[in-house]
Order: structure tokens, then sequence, then C-alpha cells
């Protein structure tokens, strides 16, 4: 954290970004891309740049100290942090922040640092695939990003109204085709929300790999990788070349401790009528917490099996309700 930063909660938006201003005035650079979008730039060493895009809503609403989440993963690493941050859903389709990747690129910004990170869930996650073209080789962690939301291409998602007025023709458009510059990058959709899957596979590339993640849409997703510093941790595979399947399947384990997480995949194996498996999963996590819900259904999990105790090895195991 840059040494004694935090922006209080209980401001305006306004004055919320005009605290925000002063820290990249004084770190780095803010600017603003015109009504709807700010770019906030903090400078450290010239190893890793991490590139960030956000919403307003986002941040507040999601950081302890009301700061981009680069200031979280980047300033106990010394790496510098990019973030763009948005006003409104507009998947920033907006010519000003078209203009400001353009002048970084033609100013040669990105290729000063070793490793460039591109980094956002939702309509954040498209834009950090579709603006990482700007930097080739770059890595991209991408949560639930949507290809397009041109209607010719994307009819069938219908989730959000607001996007036919944004214009998704032109530059920096169709993100699987901008992300054809990337060195690698992972994508961590849930295979359960149908639009989201569908989007996924329009990433096609060699150099993308897809985590499924069953957890229930981006925000979910995301609060998970938020909590669980997975994000974190993902931003240090891409720094040092490790980012992959393997690698996230491997971190992505620390899901196992994870509360929300565990209630959602309880949740999901109940509605799947399978009471073998809600057995499993119940003993697994009452090995580790004693959580009343999951003892509360292990119990109606047994009597269904008609079995006391339930069998605790063969048929389905745990990992069967996980993907990894």
């Amino acid at each position: 954290m840059v040494s004694g930063a935090n922006i209080p909660a209980d401001l305006s938006d306004a004055a919320w970004l005009k605290a925000l201003r002063a820290i990249g005035d004084a770190q780095g650079n803010f600017s603003d891309l015109g009504r709807d979008h700010s770019a906030i730039f903090i400078e450290k060493a010239n190893s890793v740049l991490f590139v960030a895009f956000e919403t307003v809503f986002g941040i507040r609403s999601g950081s302890e100290t009301g700061l981009p989440l680069g200031f979280d993963i980047c300033e106990s690493r010394d790496w510098s942090h990019l973030t763009i941050v948005a006003r409104r859903q507009n998947w920033f389709r907006n010519s000003n922040v078209f203009g400001f990747f353009d002048r970084l690129t033609d100013y040669g910004f990105f290729d000063q640092f070793d490793r460039v990170i591109f980094y956002g869930a939702g309509m954040c996650g498209y834009a950090a695939a579709a603006f990482s073209v700007a930097a080739p080789g770059a890595s991209a962690i991408l949560v639930s990003p949507q290809a397009t939301l041109d209607r010719r291409l994307t009819g069938w998602d219908a989730r959000f109204p607001s996007a036919r007025r944004s214009d998704f023709s032109g530059r920096y458009a169709y993100a699987p085709e901008m992300l054809d510059a990337a060195e690698k990058a992972l994508l961590v959709y849930d295979p359960d929300e149908i639009e989201d899957a569908m989007h996924a596979s329009l990433f096609r590339g060699a150099n993308v790999d897809h985590f499924r993640y069953r957890r229930g849409g981006a925000g979910s997703i995301e609060s998970d990788l938020r909590n669980l510093s997975l994000v974190s941790h993902l931003a240090e595979a891409a720094a040092d070349g490790s980012l992959g399947l393997s690698k996230a399947a491997s971190l992505m384990r620390a899901r196992r401790g994870h509360v929300p997480y565990l209630r959602a995949l309880l949740s999901r194996v109940l509605a799947e009528e399978r009471p073998a498996l809600t057995a499993q999963l119940c003993r697994a996590v009452l090995r580790h917490q004693p959580l009343p819900r999951f003892r509360h259904h292990l119990e109606r999990a047994e009597v269904q099996l008609g079995i006391r105790p339930a069998p605790t090895s063969g048929g389905e195991t745990w990992d069967d309700a996980q993907d990894s």
C-alpha cells in the first residue's frame, strides 16, 4: 500500500475521485479520460506492470481502503500499476479510452516493463482482454469476460440492455481477437452460467486456458478470488511465467476452506439431488470446520442413503463436485 493511503468510505464519488487524483499526482499520474473514465498510474519498479480495469462502484464496495485492487497487489511487491476506472457500465467503449491506449503505445509505455499483466472481471474482463493488444506478449487474468456485446454476434445475451447503446465495432472491439497477441491468458468462468460459458467458448486461442469455477457469475467468483488473495497469487504466477491450468488448479485448492464457496457448492449438489455426493462433501468439510448447515445435510443425506454412518469411500468423491 502507498504509505498512509486510505480513502474514507463516507465521501461522495466526486470527492473520492478527487482523493484518488491526489494519490496519483503524488505517486505517479492521474488522468481524466472524458466524463466517464479515469486512469491512475503508480510508478514503482519496471519489472512488472499490473493493469486493471475496475468501476467506481466495484472499488468502493470491494476495498477496505477505498483504493483500486492494484494497490493491494502491487505495493508490497514494488510493482507498477495502472488502473482504468469507469463511472458507468459502458464496457470501456469510449474514444477517450481508445486514445489513451493509443498514446501509451506510441510512447512505448508498455515496452519499459519486463512483464505486463492485464486483469478484469465481467465488463472489466472484456476490457482487459480487448486492450491487452496494446502490450503484445502480456499476460491476462480474466474472470467471466464478455467477448463482445455486438448483437449480431451475441444476440443470445440479453443481460445488459444498457450496452445496446455502446458501439462494439472498430478498434479494441472483439476481445478474443485482441487477445491473440498475449503470451498467456487464464479465463475463469462458471460453466453453469449459460451466457458466461457461451462467451468463454469464443475465446479459442492456443494461448488461452479455461478454468471452470462453479460459483454463480463473475461477481461471486471475483469476490472469492479477492478474499482468498487468489488474484494476487495468479498475478505472481503471471509475473514468473507459470500462469496456466496446473498452477491455477493448485492455487484454487484454497477454496476448500472458504465458507461462501463451500455453501455455494453445497447448494449446487443439493439441487442435483445426489445424496452420496452430498454426504461426501459434508464429511470433507466437517473434518475441518464444524459448520451446522453441513452437519444437517449430512444427516439428511445419510437417511436418504439408508446407511448410518454413510460409507466413506468408493463411488463419487468431493472432487466430483468441483472443477480443476
